[in-house]
């Protein structure tokens, strides 16, 4: 860890992570012409994103900055690997780590890890489902595409909200912040699928005021106590997402962790930390073909 990556993470520590993200909210969110164009057009050159894969390639079309940063894109853009038994890629963005979940505890960096009871918000059930199983923690900068789409088809089980901290999920934080994963705010998605039981969880980030999954509309409500969802009876309505689907976005930018049951599934050999990734390329499979095709284990530092 350098000296800077200390005082960034210092610097964290002190800033009032929901009032920023709060006032982040509001600005991202105004349509007042000359103050979001200015701040669509600078992103795009800052960030050197690419507006020709948006499904609306002309900046001032957008009513808000937010609306910009969550943008569809075209439908040939992110094109869907094949195979029944492969798993998707849910997000454009970088591989953190990915791995097995050894002993409870879940490797975040070089020295620092965090257990999967903490991160599942204390859940004894949900931690039970995925002992000894599967993880991969992918990171969406600024540049990347912002929605969320399931690696596999699924029925939606239980929604939970889990209150936190908001530190930057940034490669630095990551080297320098304990347990950072299971102490900021997050959404955990829990679905049944082919594979089992697979958890999508969307991890908040300083900045990112809100997420939001297309079921349930923005799902980070102002209590500081967890809430859970069960979507298994007649109400809330039940879920059910093919695979590809769009199941959520973030509002500003941050990290998805996937979690799967023990020898459930593969992870592909090429995503190891550090590799970029887009949304709808195989990362993995399950069934015969992940028992055919061994992948050696990326948890280890790029």
């Amino acid at each position: 860890m350098s000296i800077i990556d200390r005082l960034f993470a210092l610097l964290l520590y002190l800033l009032p992570h929901h009032l920023l993200s709060q006032l982040m909210y509001w600005l991202t969110r105004s349509e007042w012409a000359p103050f979001k164009d200015r701040m669509i057009k600078a992103a795009i050159r800052i960030y050197d994103i690419d507006m020709r894969i948006a499904e609306e390639p002309n900046p001032a079309r957008y009513p808000s900055f937010n609306a910009f940063f969550t943008r569809a894109l075209k439908t040939d853009a992110r094109p869907l690997a094949d195979g029944e038994k492969t798993i998707l890629c849910p997000v454009d963005g970088a591989v953190s780590q990915a791995g097995e979940i050894e002993d409870g505890r879940i490797f975040q960096a070089k020295g620092r890890d965090y257990t999967l009871d903490e991160l599942l918000g204390g859940d004894a059930q949900m931690t039970r489902q995925f002992e000894d199983g599967s993880f991969a923690t992918i990171y969406l900068s600024p540049r990347d595409y912002h929605r969320i789409h399931m690696p596999l088809g699924g029925k939606l089980t239980t929604m939970s909200h889990v209150p936190g901290r908001l530190f930057s999920v940034s490669p630095s934080t990551t080297r320098t912040v304990p347990r950072l994963f299971s102490r900021n705010e997050r959404v955990i998605n829990l679905f049944e699928t082919e594979a089992g039981p697979m958890a999508v969880i969307m991890v908040g980030a300083i900045f990112v005021a809100s997420m939001d999954t297309v079921w349930a509309g923005t799902a980070a409500p102002s209590s500081r106590r967890i809430s859970h969802w069960d979507y298994t009876g007649a109400s809330p309505q039940p879920v059910e997402l093919a695979k590809g689907d769009e199941m959520g976005r973030f509002n500003m930018g941050s990290t998805v962790i996937l979690l799967f049951g023990k020898e459930a599934m593969r992870w592909s050999e090429n995503l190891q930390a550090g590799s970029k990734v887009q949304m709808g390329e195989a990362i993995g499979s399950f069934g015969e073909v992940a028992d055919e095709a061994p992948a050696e284990d990326s948890s280890e530092e790029a």
